[in-house]
């Protein structure tokens, strides 16, 4: 009995304290030697780091091939739109990218869409991950309008970002050779054993007379459907790249690899780009200044900043 009261009378006095604002903590007086001093210890961590971070970005070697419109055919080029939607028009086209610099496998291949809102509301909301996971066997899929089901039966997977489904194909040649591309393990894995059925397979996907992007093998588990598993992870930004593959091969300086390619994905319709990039990576990922520029910023500003407030205190102490 005295223990309750006890453990009461301990839990009454530390609310008491609380309340009151009496409980002991740290009140650090900023004097103008401490805020000199965390100026300057930002200004001296943040700067080293951007530059490291920049230099192991400049190390990335990048090829960026823009070929949307280049593979449209002169006599095309007024309506891109009817060239791109009339499927009796062979879409083949042939680039040439060139290797500036030593590129060490793996070389990643990345295709790149510019002004393309995979952000945009009504489309990130048009998908149902439990379809996804269960396939038929879940019947609500009222997000996925108005790609939900096709004469009275279900489409899987349903939804707009599955039915947008990129569909320009690669293929590349050097020297005559054909360099092989690994197209496996180009999701992440979480959502590959978690996201996707392993026994759910594509069903009356594409058969409507509006034909979306691509097409899916319906022997293919959605598991192992990884263009689409990347296709599905949508982007926050209206350009964005998404992995296609990989060349595990080393490229040297001056060769030429040809790409043999399909132009089938409309994005004339909206004013949208599509690019081919080749890159390399490092211990920080792909080719990106941002991180490094902005600690670079902040580190400089912090600099700034205690040499204006170490003038201010020399000339007025007070």
């Amino acid at each position: 009995m005295d223990t309750d009261r006890e453990r009461h009378s301990a839990r009454e006095t530390a609310f008491y304290l609380f309340t009151q604002q009496s409980l002991p903590a740290c009140k650090p007086v900023l004097t103008p030697g401490w805020v000199i001093a965390i100026f300057l210890f930002m200004g001296v961590i943040f700067i080293p780091v951007g530059l490291v971070t920049l230099r192991a970005s400049h190390c990335v070697v990048e090829i960026v091939d823009r070929y949307d419109i280049d593979c449209v055919p002169e006599s095309s080029r007024m309506d891109k739109v009817s060239y791109i939607r009339d499927d009796s028009i062979p879409k083949n086209c042939s680039r040439f990218m060139k290797v500036h610099k030593y590129m060490k496998a793996p070389i990643y291949i990345y295709y790149q869409l510019d002004n393309y809102y995979q952000n945009h509301r009504r489309y990130v909301k048009s998908r149902s991950d439990k379809q996804l996971l269960d396939g038929q066997k879940y019947h609500d899929t009222s997000s996925c309008q108005p790609v939900e089901s096709n004469n009275n039966r279900p489409i899987v997977p349903c939804g707009l970002i599955a039915w947008s489904l990129f569909n320009d194909t690669f293929e590349f040649i050097r020297e005559g050779a054909e360099l092989k591309v690994n197209r496996k393990n180009i999701a992440w894995k979480s959502d590959r054993g978690h996201k996707f059925g392993k026994n759910v397979y594509p069903f009356n996907f594409q058969n409507g007379t509006l034909i979306g992007g691509g097409k899916l093998n319906p022997e293919i588990p959605l598991s192992d459907q990884e263009d689409l598993i990347v296709w599905m992870r949508t982007s926050a930004l209206p350009s964005f790249r998404k992995l296609y593959g990989r060349i595990e091969e080393d490229l040297d300086v001056d060769d030429v690899v040809v790409v043999n390619l399909t132009n089938n994905y409309n994005t004339y319709s909206f004013g949208g780009k599509k690019k081919l990039v080749l890159s390399t990576s490092s211990w920080l990922g792909g080719k990106n200044d941002f991180l490094g520029h902005a600690c670079v910023f902040v580190g400089c500003s912090s600099l700034t900043l205690a040499i204006i407030f170490m003038l201010l205190h020399v000339k007025y102490r007070r």
